[in-house]
């Protein structure tokens, strides 16, 4: 098991919403900066304009501080993800989240079905593995069922059940259906804040161990230390009103949250 953080933990300090973007070789030295074992790629845009070369120094960047790298995108036509698995291997990175979109313009489940068993020969042959992530477009109990169609070890599920809320369904039901088939796991907790004048709540991050995700019993259902699942800390942190403010919450989240995860797994070793 590896724990770390992606480009979701740093995503207003290299957003345009700041005046100097922190790049992908500052990202990568932050996490080393706090002790990260892995650092995972995911939703950066960028990584789609660099070259082989560059690649390769993202590659070696990472080596040098001891970090394991992921990749992450979004979507399921073959093209794309083999793509993503050509810069995967060059950055030798061995799993892939992704994610099963639906609606207009989507490709239809069973075509999405298609293409990922399509992938499966280059999964085996490059040791690589995608996890396609829980959220509220796609009910949890149709990824499961997704998951288990294609019905191999390479493919399984990106467990964060902040974001089936929004779906309706309850973060611990989520949890418990796909526990099973969870590759890999985001942190990060969520929580509910009344509007202004009491008209409609706000969905939004929490600082961890103040929402509503129930840590431990996502730990017990999941356990990753004992079946190898790296845990990736994200945030849904909201806009504070200006970027150095944003910035410095954002990072105090990214550190009061690895902390919270290491005393955790400390507390139940001992």
């Amino acid at each position: 098991m590896g724990l770390g953080i992606g480009t979701y933990a740093l995503f207003w300090e290299w957003s345009e919403a700041v005046e100097h973007p922190i790049d992908l070789t500052g990202m990568l030295d932050v996490a080393a900066e706090l002790d990260c074992d892995v650092f995972q790629i995911c939703d950066y845009p960028l990584i789609e304009t660099m070259d082989v070369h560059q690649l390769n120094d993202i590659a070696a960047q990472a080596r040098g501080l001891g970090l394991e790298l992921e990749l992450g995108t979004r979507g399921t036509r073959s093209e794309h993800l083999n793509r993503y698995l050509d810069i995967a291997e060059t950055l030798g990175a061995h799993m892939l989240r992704s994610m099963v979109r639906v609606g207009a313009g989507e490709p239809t489940l069973d075509e999405s079905l298609a293409s990922v068993r399509g992938l499966l020969a280059r999964l085996h042959e490059n040791g690589v593995s995608i996890a396609f992530e829980t959220y509220e477009q796609l009910p949890s109990e149709r990824l499961v069922q997704f998951v288990t169609d294609v019905n191999d070890p390479h493919v399984g599920i990106c467990l964060d059940p902040a974001n089936c809320v929004a779906g309706l369904e309850l973060p611990g039901d989520v949890i418990g259906r796909c526990a099973p088939y969870t590759l890999n796991l985001h942190v990060k907790d969520f929580a509910f804040t009344r509007q202004a004048g009491w008209v409609g709540f706000t969905y939004a991050g929490a600082a961890m161990g103040e929402g509503l995700l129930d840590f431990d019993a996502e730990m017990k259902a999941v356990r990753p230390l004992e079946r190898g699942i790296n845990m990736i800390v994200e945030h849904w942190l909201t806009w504070q009103g200006d970027p150095k403010s944003t910035v410095a919450l954002e990072r105090q989240w990214t550190r009061r949250s690895l902390d919270y995860i290491r005393n955790y797994i400390e507390t139940k070793e001992n």
